[in-house]
């Protein structure tokens, strides 16, 4: 959009939030006109910078004044609220026009160059997208620093010059939308942006940096190599944006903070209304993040009639799993993060879980600072604050009395040494094993002897990519809020209804088997088939021989289930009973309700990294060597083939290369103590703020 229609100009002045709501509205519900992203984004940068501004002057002075009497340099702490009367700042056409006319003169020189040429095309050339993020890149001041507050917007371009990573690859996107051209739209994995452009919409091009120093990648594809599938890149899972999308993305950017610890509440409720208006409208379904935004929203300040922020966190890994293939690791931490700070520690164990598993699909890269921190703050301090608090008095409903939060912990472990293994980087020093030592050792051994613990000889997989009826698994109504189907493994919680169980294999995909197939599938495990029916289809299906022995099921499981393992039933009998339907009691569970009543129900655990393989037999013993476990963890070496990870076969072709301090044999890829251990010295980093 070029210039302002009627329904636009007659909003002016924004006096209130309502304002800012009727004008996204407006904006939203055009359907002769895109939403225009320069306009919203002029917009909601002058009024966060405004009300920021006030607030963080009006902190400076108060907190120069009692400087002489904190010199910890905390003082700026103490007001985290500001007056929700007449702070808000009257937003006039004439300012947003003029502002507007300003960037529309940013992109006069190409536009002069578009004129000059033949091509009356409708699609951007990666040439196009290159010169705009040329000339938006050229004009930034070089102090602008990508991880400072409020740099997000076009507002902050236009008035400072300033602008963050996201800040760049909008503008590029805005620019472009801007010229005409409506294939530009932005690609946003958890911690980077660039853009995907072309007629099909599978083009792609980074317009942008990331990490401090990192070389000038503008102009480049995001090659479909080994950095593509880091977690940066969500390997090839990111959020591509619509322009409805791109609206979310202001308003999930919009920064409410003033300093680490306070916020302006006016730009946090005006981000929450305009979040709920998205929502409403659908605009979120498919973006995780925003909705992981919109319940901290909630959390701090629930809005009557409207779902509760644990909803919405469950909401989050549900977008994640249904369309992006389960490779997002936030919408977990979102959800862990919730729960302990609700004190209800089983569930964010399993949700760091469940996180866990997502980052072991991922190789460590030097750009995974963001989520290294993430995972040593939930490793080093949450968990641990957890076991100190749980640990006190012991009692009967104690975390350390429940197995299956022990087999969570293993499970949020292994995912961290999947991700270490073959990067170039060590993850996991001293300053990881520490706390983990410590941690197992709350755990006696009768609970741990309670945890099954197998092995995987394979890699492992993720989600079938979802689909919207909810029949991949994902959506299974019977899940508890806190169990969710994550990359084929197991889940741990026995008490869950159906296992928590979803329809497991990657190599199955689509609608569950037909209910006389499913049957037929169901007694796999049981008897064997009898040729003559499959082949003819005369006589009964099975034989009256049983079954071989059965102890094959446990190694080379890809969907593995809770509760006992009695060596009874194999894959087959196992991926039936996940497509069956929710609710519905099993085959599984009938044949196994009489002998299994008077048992308690032993949560199952597969490890799938070489060093969680190698302490398989240390975590069960009675008593726990701490010295070898921490050895364990932190040993560097990592055993490759051709720069590729060894799992299954090849692993197993190797055998076991030494045991650890006499605590047993350790699994291919584990070393000995014999091969000298050279601890990692990387120091521990800083929080992420």
């Amino acid at each position: 959009m070029t210039e302002f229609c009627d329904d636009v100009i007659k909003l002016f002045p924004l006096r209130a939030i309502p304002d800012v709501i009727k004008l996204f509205r407006q904006q939203l519900n055009n359907r002769e006109e895109e939403p225009d992203l320069t306009l919203l984004s002029i917009v909601t940068g002058l009024i966060e910078h405004s009300l920021t501004t006030k607030v963080l002057e009006s902190n400076s002075s108060a907190s120069s004044s009692s400087h002489n009497n904190n010199n910890n340099g905390e003082g700026g702490k103490a007001s985290s609220t500001v007056d929700t009367g007449g702070n808000f700042p009257v937003i006039r056409y004439d300012t947003v026009e003029g502002l507007y006319k300003r960037f529309k003169s940013v992109l006069a020189p190409i536009e002069k160059l578009l004129v000059k040429t033949t091509t009356d095309s409708k699609f951007a050339s990666r040439e196009i997208i290159k010169k705009v993020s040329d000339i938006i890149w050229n004009s930034l001041l070089r102090s602008s620093y990508k991880d400072r507050a409020h740099l997000q917007s076009l507002y902050s371009y236009l008035c400072g010059n300033k602008l963050d990573c996201f800040g760049v690859a909008f503008a590029v996107v805005a620019g472009c939308q801007m010229l005409g051209y409506q294939d530009v739209h932005l690609a946003i994995s958890e911690d980077h942006v660039w853009v995907v452009f072309g007629k099909t919409g599978d083009e792609t091009i980074e317009v942008t940096w990331h990490g401090k120093g990192a070389e000038d990648k503008r102009g480049q594809s995001v090659a479909p190599g080994i950095e593509s599938q880091t977690w940066l890149y969500v390997a090839g899972n990111p959020v591509v944006c619509n322009r409805y999308m791109e609206v979310a993305a202001i308003v999930s950017a919009i920064n409410p903070s003033l300093t680490a610890t306070s916020a302006c509440l006016e730009v946090a409720d005006l981000q929450q209304q305009l979040l709920w208006l998205l929502y409403d409208m659908g605009h979120l379904k498919k973006y995780p993040m925003a909705l992981g935004c919109l319940g901290e929203l909630e959390e701090v300040e629930p809005t009557p009639g409207r779902k509760s922020c644990e909803e919405l966190y469950n909401e989050s890994v549900r977008s994640a799993q249904t369309y992006y293939r389960n490779h997002h690791v936030y919408p977990y931490t979102y959800q862990g993060g919730y729960y302990y700070r609700k004190n209800m520690y089983r569930e964010a164990f399993a949700s760091w879980a469940d996180s866990s598993d997502v980052i072991r699909l991922y190789n460590y890269s030097r750009d995974d600072e963001e989520i290294y921190k993430e995972f040593l703050d939930i490793a080093n301090e949450l968990i641990p604050q957890v076991m100190k608090l749980e640990s006190s008095g012991h009692s009967a409903k104690s975390i350390l009395r429940d197995s299956s939060c022990f087999a969570n912990l293993l499970r949020f472990y292994d995912g961290i040494c999947k991700w270490e293994e073959c990067s170039q980087t060590p993850i996991l020093h001293i300053g990881w094993a520490k706390p983990l030592v410590a941690t197992i050792a709350k755990f006696d051994h009768d609970i741990r002897s309670q945890v099954s613990i197998k092995c995987a000889d394979q890699e492992p997989q993720a989600q079938p990519h979802g689909h919207e009826n909810g029949k991949n698994g994902t959506e299974d109504s019977t899940l508890h809020h806190h169990h969710h189907n994550n990359n084929n493994i197991a889940k741990v919680d026995a008490n869950v209804p159906n296992g928590g169980r979803s329809n497991g294999s990657s190599t199955v995909k689509g609608s569950s088997l037909p209910k006389s197939l499913e049957a037929l599938v169901g007694k796999c495990g049981e008897k064997l088939l009898n040729p003559e029916f499959l082949l003819q289809g005369g006589g009964q299906p099975f034989t009256t021989e049983e079954s071989a022995d059965p102890s094959s099921d446990g190694e080379n499981t890809t969907a593995p289930v809770t509760g006992e393992s009695n060596g009874k039933c194999d894959d087959a009998t196992i991926k039936s009973e996940q497509d069956a339907e929710p609710g519905k009691v099993t085959k599984i569970e009938k044949r196994e309700t009489a002998e299994d009543d008077m048992e308690p129900k032993r949560p199952i655990i597969v490890l799938y990294s070489q060093k969680m393989k190698g302490l398989k037999d240390l975590l069960l013993t009675e008593k726990l060597n701490t010295n070898a476990i921490s050895l364990q963890i932190t040993a560097q070496s990592q055993v490759q083939v051709g720069g590729k990870k060894l799992r299954g076969s090849h692993m197993a072709s190797l055998g076991s290369v030494g045991s650890i301090g006499g605590g047993g044999s350790t699994a291919g890829g584990a070393i000995s103590i014999s091969e000298g251990i050279e601890g990692n010295t990387r120091p521990k980093r800083a929080r992420r703020e």
